[in-house]
């Protein structure tokens, strides 16, 4: 029995040539962690971010140079650039006329409705969509006082603050997040801002923390969120190499049946019948892998005893033995294999199938 998940109703907006909402796939972002000034480092960067799937790069501008940079940035890149600004809203017009595809701005922190005014009315010139981004550390002091503190509700009243406000001036390519630290309390925000408006939603928990903590407060998070059919696009947030956002971000939309890219790996958990170094072999296969855009589904298994049949669904696999392994396809055994070149026999089987498949 399958769950139909029933996406929530947003209008759409775009950032650069990526549509968001209105039925658009869910997109996958993430955020460059280089100093953007450093415009080789963040090109490179970006370019491993591309590789992994990411659909959307965000990066920060603190400064002058690196709004300039922008616009080098852009020149060797291929997916939409967010520019993502805090209190100085001369940052954000710079940014925009240096190429930046949208930007993402805390209303809360840039000083008024002046400013604001004057960032919408550059983003409309240049047909520039921007992101209202409210978290759970720069809400208005007003509102922290009337809900006691950074609630669902004061992040709620926030965001449909500033959405009606660039709303009353004619801006409607806007999109928002809500996001705390909390797991609880950002699904709650999301859930209440979903009640009240249309607006297309970035989906997130932010500051989720290192490998293991930011895996599993995301995932539950973002999770629970895309089951109820909200998210239009979203960014997992792990204190790590940016590209494991973007590989932790379509495991999640997988595992959900939402989008599939690249392959699903499938491996056992080992148990004192495995006679392989399992955690090597597929951390090595992973990292081979990575860059795969065709959903085919890899079995690694740590015994001939149960492989094949345990993973009878994937389309290729290995299972080790003592010296000796096995590569079977749909739960058949192929052949067996030198210990040694298990891996070596599973990526050509694999770049065999990508071949076929394409060839179809």
């Amino acid at each position: 029995m399958s769950i139909e998940i029933t996406r929530r109703k947003s209008r759409q907006i775009r950032v650069g040539n990526m549509a968001i909402g209105a039925g658009a796939p869910v997109s996958v972002q993430s955020m460059t962690n280089t100093f953007t000034a450093d415009i080789g480092s963040t090109v490179s960067q970006i370019q491993r971010l591309e590789a992994a799937g990411c659909e959307i790069v965000r990066a920060a501008v603190p400064d002058m140079p690196s709004a300039s940079a922008i616009r080098r940035i852009k020149e060797n890149i291929s997916i939409p650039l967010i520019a993502d600004i805090h209190f100085d809203f001369k940052l954000a017009i710079s940014a925009i006329e240096a190429g930046a595809d949208a930007i993402r701005i805390n209303p809360g922190n840039i000083g008024g409705k002046k400013p604001i005014h004057a960032i919408v009315d550059v983003a409309r010139d240049h047909d520039v969509s921007i992101r209202i981004g409210v978290n759970s550390g720069s809400v208005e002091k007003n509102l922290l006082e009337k809900y006691g503190g950074p609630a669902p509700g004061a992040l709620v009243e926030s965001a449909i603050n500033h959405v009606d406000f660039l709303g009353s001036i004619g801006f409607e390519q806007v999109k928002v997040s809500i996001k705390s630290s909390d797991v609880l309390k950002t699904i709650e925000a999301y859930r209440l801002f979903s009640a009240q408006s249309d607006a297309p939603l970035h989906v997130g928990v932010t500051e989720a923390g290192g490998l293991y903590a930011g895996i599993v407060k995301s995932s539950v998070g973002i999770g629970t969120l895309l089951l109820d059919g909200i998210g239009d696009t979203i960014r997992v947030s792990l204190t790590r190499d940016p590209v494991e956002e973007v590989r932790v971000g379509y495991e999640i939309l997988r595992s959900l049946g939402i989008r599939k890219r690249g392959p699903e790996i499938i491996s056992c958990p080992t148990c004192g019948r495995c006679e392989i170094d399992l955690f090597s072999i597929a951390e090595e296969v992973e990292k081979a892998l990575m860059t795969m855009t065709l959903p085919v589904k890899v079995a690694i298994m740590g015994c001939v005893v149960n492989g094949p049949g345990e993973a009878r669904e994937a389309d290729v696999g290995i299972a080790g033995g003592r010296d000796t392994g096995i590569l079977f396809k749909k739960g058949t055994v192929v052949k067996k294999i030198p210990q040694n070149r298990l891996v070596e026999e599973l990526l050509a089987a694999v770049a065999e199938i990508e071949t076929d498949i394409k060839q179809t």
